[in-house]
């Protein structure tokens, strides 16, 4: 379903025993030299403080500087139950409305495939991305309905194109695709792992290795809209709930959370392995050329073809399920997630 401001501004990448897709060239890690580490703390803070505010606030994020959780009021009230709670109050002139407003006119007067827009709670703007494929019409067009929202959506030109980052023919395998896993889930003694909806709309059974015995089968699929699918283990195996860090050590999993704007991430995909990045925005809009996706979460981690479906996560936390980007130069990425917490949610299951 579609999220809005409102509702919310602020892997076991092994099947069974092995590693997913080994043997691809990794690319080069992203910094975190300027993104904050976000500990349980601060994600419990941050959701408690969204869902108090309401329309009161236009989003948060982790100061680069002092690591703090800043978060945006349009009050004076919100800014003391802010700074009651713990954090850092920044008084803005444009509330949850606003933006919500600018979005939709958006989505209504200029939903052009290469786009992507969120809000971006650092400029109290709505920051729309175009890439390459969007032609001098269509960008004109996207500029005449950004001009008239008075200064409350600012636009900027990306490289490369938006896309899907499945792989043909080769990490979960199957019908000729190779995805990633994002994280091993249950329900009761139940254990499924979630991956991208764009992977299992196409592929039913899925295997370990290519043209390896089936360990899982397609239970549920959403794509587009959302971007996110869970598979059911039909093997007979109990696989760890941890994350593949590439190196011969996991990251184990133990809760899932929404990521905040300049947190650190890590992202772990079977093609670029692990790389590393900064949460830029949330509550994005990506139009990709066979439907839109919302409220999902953009990166400045690295990925490519084949890491969809990957984990997205900080510490023990997980955070997203890998969707795609515009492309990766050097250790400068665009990787895009859809939050985890709504697909477990959906299918009423659990991490481990």
């Amino acid at each position: 379903m579609r999220r809005m401001l409102r509702a919310r501004t602020a892997l076991t990448a092994l099947i069974a025993a092995g590693a997913l897709g080994a043997g691809a060239t990794p690319a080069g890690a992203g910094t975190t030299a300027e993104a904050a580490a976000a500990g349980p703390a601060t994600y419990r803070l941050d959701s408690k403080l969204s869902q108090r505010l309401g329309d009161d606030t236009a989003g948060s994020y982790i100061d680069r500087r002092t690591g703090a959780l800043t978060v945006t009021v349009t009050s004076d009230r919100a800014a003391e139950q802010v700074r009651a709670a713990g954090a850092v109050a920044k008084r803005v002139e444009r509330g949850a409305a606003r933006l919500e407003a600018a979005m939709a006119a958006l989505e209504s007067g200029a939903k052009i495939t290469g786009t992507s827009w969120g809000i971006d709670p650092r400029t109290n703007q709505v920051s729309v991305e175009a890439d390459q494929s969007v032609s001098a019409r269509e960008l004109a067009r996207l500029r005449k309905v950004a001009d008239a929202q008075d200064g409350a959506v600012r636009i900027s030109r990306v490289p490369g194109t938006f896309k899907r980052e499945v792989a043909g023919g080769d990490a979960i395998y199957g019908g000729g695709y190779r995805c990633s896993a994002a994280f091993n889930v249950s329900k009761g003694t139940t254990r499924y792992f979630v991956t991208a909806g764009h992977c299992t709309n196409d592929v039913a059974n899925w295997s370990a290795t290519s043209g390896g015995p089936v360990i899982g089968v397609r239970e549920r699929t959403s794509f587009p809209t959302n971007d996110y699918g869970i598979v059911r283990y039909t093997d007979g195996s109990a696989p760890a709930g941890h994350v593949n860090l590439y190196n011969g050590s996991y990251q184990d999993i133990a809760s899932a959370a929404n990521a905040i704007v300049g947190q650190a991430i890590r992202k772990s995909g079977s093609t670029t392995k692990v790389t590393s990045g900064t949460v830029t925005a949330v509550n994005v809009t990506v139009n990709y050329g066979d439907g839109p996706v919302y409220g999902m979460v953009p990166t400045t981690a690295c990925s490519a073809g084949g890491d969809s479906g990957g984990a997205h996560f900080a510490g023990s936390v997980a955070l997203g399920i890998h969707s795609g980007s515009s492309g990766c130069t050097g250790t400068n990425g665009s990787a895009i997630h859809q939050p985890v917490k709504e697909a477990l949610s959906a299918y009423g299951v659990n991490v481990y």
